[in-house]
């Protein structure tokens, strides 16, 4: 306990950074490594092209 052991992308400054050290509100995570906190935008961005084609494949039938 009290271990900052996750890591966190911080879209404010661009930055991968320990647990507890920014406000929530501009921190995207939490992530198990520094390595996936740094790929988080990118991450993101597949996520969301993956659910805009499942939902186009529902729509569209």
């Amino acid at each position: 306990m009290g271990q900052h052991t996750q890591f966190y992308y911080n879209v404010t400054t661009g930055q991968v950074e320990r647990e507890g050290e920014s406000k929530a509100k501009d921190l995207l995570g939490p992530y198990a490594t520094a390595e996936e906190a740094a790929n988080a935008l990118q991450s993101v961005h597949d996520r969301e092209a993956r659910l805009n084609a499942e939902d186009r494949e529902w729509r569209d039938g």
